[in-house]
């Protein structure tokens, strides 16, 4: 089979202005694996747009791990948006993988991560896409190996029509082994059907027809060397644009709602070196400016007050800031609100689930109202005026006679501990508010989901009567919820309901402006029973369309956890040798806590000067640096807002001494003389930055030689030095105008006819403009253009 390569700018060429954000589909991004000549080829595919999918942590995990293998490269894709999947249909272009262009039905072995029930849409819209049957059935020799993973294969059954094996747990536990044993057997010229009979053995995957496969559990977690997945770095802006260092895997909390903390049980916590480590590699390699310190319960790991403030003593110079997301409420301290505030404040979450003590218990969980007003007391000293809270409805809570309930007024009881708090802190409120959906493998698995109807009741009574009151209320859509729980409960029939919503054009289920709720209405009425079977409660003990997977947990556990949230009874967190066994503790999978050591440690200082130069409100003198570059190539169809990004990481990965603005976001000092429009290459772009230190222009540009992505270069670049007094002349103050050289391109009827604004955009031959250069006023009264390097040297004579 021949294997064809897509080169998007020249197969879509000013197409791709009619399409939103088209940097989407065209790749570059620094650190980007673009080598064609393995022999194995592989690809990893994110079933949502680019901007969704190159947040997630996993799929650069995933990336990192199978580009390391001899033999194997691994490429990316995401869902296209419906303008751009419609432009592909129209030209008859196959979905490819954005590195090396390769249409992914050329694939060997073609991975999904699933971290969202609804994302199971775009998986289909990838396929077809690609032009690789929807249906594992009717995939012949030459398509590639589909597989899945990620937390929503807990339960396979709703989608094993359609992937041809699962991975079942952490990735790093054996999945990039299998690869590489799969690349032998091609090596050696077995077909398809002999590496699917190689997945079917393999202890971690399940596919249709086997009895049981377990999870995968990354025993070396806490002690592999520091490796952490910085690369690609995305050159458009993406919904978490920071970098990400897992703290620790699994939790220690048994919250009985949880489907997280169950299934990466058990905790195992990296060492403080080796987070350090990771964190240096992402600033210095990466450019990243904020990093979060991710897990499930990041208060939970050993002296986080203590690696909070080492890290701030080392960085906050820098301008570097921390997130800490997933803090219990029993976890805040006061140094550690200290910590997470000292460079920027990020926003303050309570997951509070719901609102009473008693509830609390029930839900192995202990969040107080006084902590709750003690915490946000303190904050308000530091500065916070606000802060959000989560709360849940439908939780299987026991009324106070006995028995269980879907809720005992549990609406007035959130209401009420809102209202409270807030008079009690003078403060204002974001509250989140969804139904509760019982997830497979936790000890709510048996109970029912509530309905719609009741969800929306209690639901539109929290908002009606908190925002009355002037605190801000979101809602998760009851309708999306009950979605959600007939997909994550279900058995293999719910395949029927996903393709036939697929069908009818459902795709991007995760954005309101794509869902498309009417036509799921339909068929969820047109499939009730199959929605009521979801969704009921069952008997403790009864089968289950999950069975076939073991996630460690015994269902003795869960069913005992079940009858301690009825009589509110507390199950202590993880210990080595606890006395409430869950069965994921073994011989090779146990509970990782790291020592801790307390040094305060700074990595890649720049040069000038040797220890980082701390921030001052007032710089008597100015060093600027003005300088040329280029945008070329994949690059013209980046946003200027990308661009900007692109530079300030650039000089972080560079070690250039930046001068950073005040406020509550600094940012760079740095200056555009002109945005560049989307779609035009520029061959003499002009921008300044400023520096805390003098930093010669010759190092300036050598250093960023090899820290651009893909169609950047800096071309040329000059000190100039502003004395304190002088007058700083931004660069747009001196605009005088540009030089164009412009190639016009014939434009199809067929674009005309199917789109009249690509039509246009086409017309203007925007993709073929070249500007060649940005010019600055001659001087006073003269209307002529000059160069900026000479207009600037003579306005202050260096």
């Amino acid at each position: 089979m021949s294997i064809r390569f897509v080169e998007p700018l020249e197969e879509f060429g000013a197409d791709l202005l009619g399409v939103e954000k088209p940097a989407r589909y065209v790749g570059g991004e620094y650190g980007a694996v673009t080598r064609k000549d393995a022999a194995f080829r592989t690809a990893i595919a994110f079933p949502d747009l680019y901007e969704i999918g190159m947040s997630n942590q996993a799929l650069k995990i995933l990336y990192k791990g199978l580009n390391r293998l001899p033999g194997v490269f691994c490429d990316r894709a995401f869902t296209p948006a419906p303008d751009f999947e419609a432009l592909l249909r129209e030209r008859g272009i196959p979905l490819y993988g954005l590195d090396t262009g390769i249409a992914l039905g050329c694939l060997d072995l073609l991975c999904f991560t699933l971290g969202y029930e609804l994302g199971i849409t775009g998986v289909l819209t990838i396929l077809e896409a690609a032009h690789i049957p929807l249906r594992a059935s009717e995939r012949g020799e030459g398509a590639p190996l589909i597989i899945m993973g990620g937390p929503c294969v807990s339960n396979p059954r709703p989608y094993e029509a359609f992937i041809d094996a699962f991975w079942i747990g952490e990735a790093e536990a054996g999945f990039f082994e299998l690869v590489e044993g799969l690349a032998a057997l091609k090596g050696a010229g077995e077909g398809r059907g002999g590496l699917l009979s190689r997945l079917a053995a393999h202890p971690h995957i399940w596919l249709r027809g086997k009895a049981r496969s377990r999870r995968a559990v990354d025993s070396a977690f806490a002690q592999r060397p520091p490796d952490p997945a910085v690369f690609p770095v995305p050159s458009m802006k993406i919904v978490q644009h920071h970098g990400v260092v897992e703290l620790m895997r699994g939790c220690p909390n048994g919250c009985r709602f949880c489907h997280a903390g169950y299934w990466y049980r058990p905790m195992r916590q990296k060492s403080a070196d080796t987070v350090r480590e990771e964190i240096a590699a992402l600033i210095e390699t990466g450019g990243f400016r904020e990093i979060s310190l991710s897990s499930l319960s990041t208060g939970d790991y050993r002296h986080i007050d203590d690696l909070a403030a080492s890290l701030n003593a080392a960085y906050a110079s820098r301008h570097i800031s921390f997130q800490l997301p997933s803090l219990r409420v029993s976890t805040f301290s006061l140094p550690l609100l200290e910590a997470v505030s000292e460079v920027r404040k990020s926003g303050l979450t309570f997951a509070v689930e719901t609102p009473t003590d008693a509830w609390q218990l029930s839900i192995n969980k202990e969040v107080s109202r006084d902590q709750v007003v003690s915490i946000l007391r303190e904050a308000k000293k530091q500065g916070w005026r606000g802060a959000k809270f989560y709360f849940m409805v439908g939780l299987p809570l026991p009324l106070e006679g006995g028995g269980v309930s879907a809720g005992v007024s549990e609406e007035e009881e959130i209401v009420d501990f809102i209202m409270d708090v807030a008079a009690r802190t003078g403060m204002h409120f974001h509250i989140n508010a969804g139904a509760f959906i019982p997830k497979p493998h936790t000890p709510y698995q048996w109970a029912p989901q509530i309905s719609e109807t009741e969800a929306r009741r209690k639901l539109d009574f929290i908002r009606s009567r908190l925002k009355a009151r002037g605190h801000k209320v979101g809602i998760q859509d009851p309708f999306v919820s009950t979605l959600e729980g007939i997909i994550s409960r279900g058995d293999e029939r719910v395949g029927e309901l996903i393709e036939a919503a697929y069908r009818q054009g459902c795709r991007l289920d995760a954005w309101t402006e794509y869902f498309q709720r009417e036509r799921w209405a339909f068929l969820i009425e047109r499939y009730r029973s199959l929605g009521e079977e979801s969704l009921r409660a069952r008997e403790i003990g009864s089968a289950l369309p999950w069975d076939c997977i073991d996630a460690g947990v015994t269902g003795a556990f869960l069913a005992g956890e079940g009858e301690k949230s009825l009589t509110r009874e507390i199950t202590s967190p993880c210990i080595d040798n606890c006395t409430h066994p869950c069965g994921n503790c073994r011989k090779d999978s146990k509970i990782v806590k790291n020592n801790i050591h307390h040094e305060v440690i700074s990595h890649h200082t720049p040069e000038e000067p040797e220890t980082p130069h701390p921030y001052r409100p007032s710089i008597p003198d100015t060093h600027r640096i003005l300088f040329s570059f280029s945008k070329t190539g994949k690059a013209v169809f980046l946003p200027h807002l990308g661009v900007i990004e692109i530079f300030s990481m650039a000089f972080i990965r560079s070690g250039i001494p930046v001068l950073f603005t005040g406020g509550f976001n600094p940012l760079p000092r740095l200056d555009f003389a002109s945005p560049l429009a989307m779609g035009i290459t520029g061959e003499g772009e002009i921008a300044s930055l400023d520096t805390t230190v003098p930093f010669e222009a010759e190092r300036f540009q050598a250093a960023l030689k090899g820290a651009l992505p893909q169609g950047f270069s800096v071309t040329g670049a000059v000190n100039i030095f502003i004395p304190g007094g002088v007058k700083k002349h931004s660069l747009a103050s001196l605009l005088w105008g540009y030089e164009y050289e412009t190639a016009f391109r014939e434009v199809p009827d067929l674009v005309k006819a199917k789109d009249e604004k690509a039509y246009r955009l086409a017309q203007k031959s925007l993709y073929g403009q070249r500007r060649k250069s940005v010019l600055a006023r001659a001087s006073a009264g003269e209307d002529r253009g000059a160069c900026y390097f000479t207009v600037y040297r003579s306005l202050y004579g260096s």
